[in-house]
């Protein structure tokens, strides 16, 4: 492992070139990954804090983002749907190798509307719908044939009818606070700019690597 060292050399990160706006910052550098086409969605590590007081991290999917802020998928009874009910501060972490960026954001999760959550749940296959009803997620089940057996029973029942989505799944909104964007650089001199926010507009500071 001591041996795997990579150089930062693809690109740079100037002040004057970053909008004003992180959400449009974000935007920008969100298109320059989609446009890779590697088709593997929009990964993202969602931190939020246990009943112990721990960081909590896992990879979710960002499906949508806005003004707003950033929306992800979940049972509200899972672990992390637990945690946000306790705490509903969290932050992201978008990790791009390819590109030899990543971007930071802090800020309070909320739930989203109803009828956001319904019209995503009507976009989702038959089969993940009733994975989303058949799963007590993060509870301890015997084994996978249970899981496979309660889900090929959920939709034998459902047969050709329209699955509504439960009032335990749905989605959240993380609103942003802060951003902070990293642009790796040769020799560990990386660029990285943050932004807080200060009521309509925003601070932006460069960080030390």
């Amino acid at each position: 492992m001591a041996g795997l060292h990579n150089e930062f050399t693809k690109r740079t990160l100037k002040v004057e070139d970053m909008n004003p706006d992180p959400r449009h910052q974000f935007s920008r550098w969100l298109d320059d990954y989609i446009q890779l086409n590697l088709n593997d969605g929009i990964a993202v590590s969602l931190s939020t804090i246990d009943r112990e007081g721990f960081p909590s991290s896992r990879t979710v999917y960002m499906r949508d983002c806005d003004e707003k802020g950033f929306i992800f998928y979940t049972n509200y009874n899972s672990n992390k749907g637990e945690e946000i009910k306790a705490n509903n501060k969290a932050s992201l972490l978008f990790f791009w190798p390819e590109l030899e960026r990543q971007v930071r954001v802090w800020g309070f999760v909320e739930k989203v509307e109803k009828e956001i959550s319904d019209a995503y749940f009507q976009e989702r296959s038959k089969g993940s719908q009733a994975g989303a009803w058949i799963s007590n997620q993060s509870a301890e089940i015997a084994t996978r044939e249970t899981l496979e057996n309660m889900h090929r029973a959920f939709l034998r029942n459902v047969g050709d009818k329209l699955i509504p989505r439960p009032d335990f799944w749905g989605g959240y909104r993380l609103v942003p606070i802060r951003f902070e964007f990293w642009q790796g650089r040769p020799s560990r001199l990386h660029d990285r700019f943050l932004y807080s926010s200060r009521g309509e507009s925003w601070q932006i500071a460069r960080l030390a690597p």
